[in-house]
Parts: C-alpha cells; sequence; structure tokens
C-alpha cells in the first residue's frame, strides 16, 4: 500500500492530496511525479508490477529512492551478542523470506534504474532496556514464534540482557544500518 503522510501544521494541509493505494496501481496521473519513495516496504511489492507503476507515474529524470534499515546492533559487546543470538537463532527461522533483502541492505533487489551513489547512513538511537524489549515485540518473528509456541521469546532474554545492560533505565546506543537505493529512470 502507499500512503501520505505529513507530520507537523495543520492538518489536512490543503496542498496535500491523501490517498491510499496499492504500490503497483496507485490511481495517479502519468508523468506527475518528480520522486516516488518507499520506505522500508520495496522487498514486500510485486517488483514488476511496482517498477512499471514507478516508470509510469514518474516524470523524465524522476527519481525513485528505496530505503531499508537493516539489522540493529546494540552498544556492549555482551549486550549485541544476546541480541544478535535473538535475531538470528531464537527468532531468525520466523521472519518472512523477503526479509533476506533488509538483510542484505537490498544488495540482490533487482533495481532498473540508473543508480545513484548514496552516502552511508546509520540511523541511531538511545533507548532503555524496556524500549529495547518493545521493539523485539513489535517484530513480525516475534509475533510468529509467540503465535507457534505460545509464550513471548522476549521474556527468556530480557533477564540475560538485565545481567549485562546496567540498570534498566540506563539508555545504550542503537544502531541500524541504512540501505538506500537511489535511482533514476532509463
Amino acid at each position: 500500500m502507499m500512503g501520505f503522510i505529513i507530520r507537523g501544521g495543520n492538518l489536512p494541509c490543503p496542498l496535500v492530496e491523501y490517498r491510499v493505494a496499492s504500490s503497483e496501481c496507485s490511481g495517479l496521473d502519468k508523468g506527475c511525479a518528480d520522486i516516488i519513495v518507499a520506505a522500508q516496504a520495496l522487498h514486500w511489492f510485486d517488483l514488476d508490477r511496482f517498477y512499471a507503476e514507478v516508470m509510469r507515474v514518474l516524470k523524465p529524470d524522476g527519481l525513485l529512492a528505496a530505503w531499508s534499515y537493516g539489522v540493529l546492533s546494540v552498544e556492549g559487546d555482551e549486550v549485541n551478542s544476546i541480541v544478535q543470538h535473538f535475531y538470528h537463532d531464537d527468532v531468525g527461522s520466523y521472519w518472512p523470506s523477503e526479509r533476506r533483502h533488509v538483510e542484505t541492505g537490498y544488495q540482490e533487489i533487482d533495481f532498473p534504474f540508473q543508480r545513484i551513489a548514496t552516502p552511508i547512513f546509520n540511523m541511531k538511537v538511545r533507548w532503555n532496556l524496556g524500549q529495547l524489549l518493545g521493539y523485539f515485540r513489535s517484530w513480525s518473528a516475534t509475533a510468529k514464534f509467540i503465535k507457534v509456541h505460545d509464550f513471548d521469546p522476549v521474556s527468556r532474554i530480557e533477564s540475560k540482557l538485565l545481567a549485562y545492560w546496567g540498570e534498566a533505565n540506563q539508555l545504550r546506543t542503537i544502531e541500524w544500518p541504512l540501505a538506500i537505493l537511489l535511482g533514476k529512470v532509463i
């Protein structure tokens, strides 16, 4: 699905047309867009149909920008080791197969556009343990694990993490690599 969200200011903004549509059939006019952005979503699309819609909707020299954040790392070797084990081993087999594109930084996704180099970016936050555990519970792999096993795998690692975290309200840096595909219609 494709949607438009504007934060801040008065909503709805009179200069913005709000729509919800599939990524493969936007309903937008031919040649009306300067840029199309797919945020943490390209790996879910029917790429052949989406790319056809991109070609139809973009203006000449229009851009397609697709980005995704990869696997997190957490400050502290012991803590990060527990997090990586949780991601890859505890819930790893419960991720949808498309998740591999996120893990490889979109390097394996077909991208039939003239690529434009982008700088390397990382997304960083400072979270306490509760915020990190809440993030783990938001994962589709965690939800699928719970559905299959009828218990929350996050509760199994909470005490392990706390042993190395320090105080639960202590903030640690959490970092995700950002993969960006930027291209121009050729």
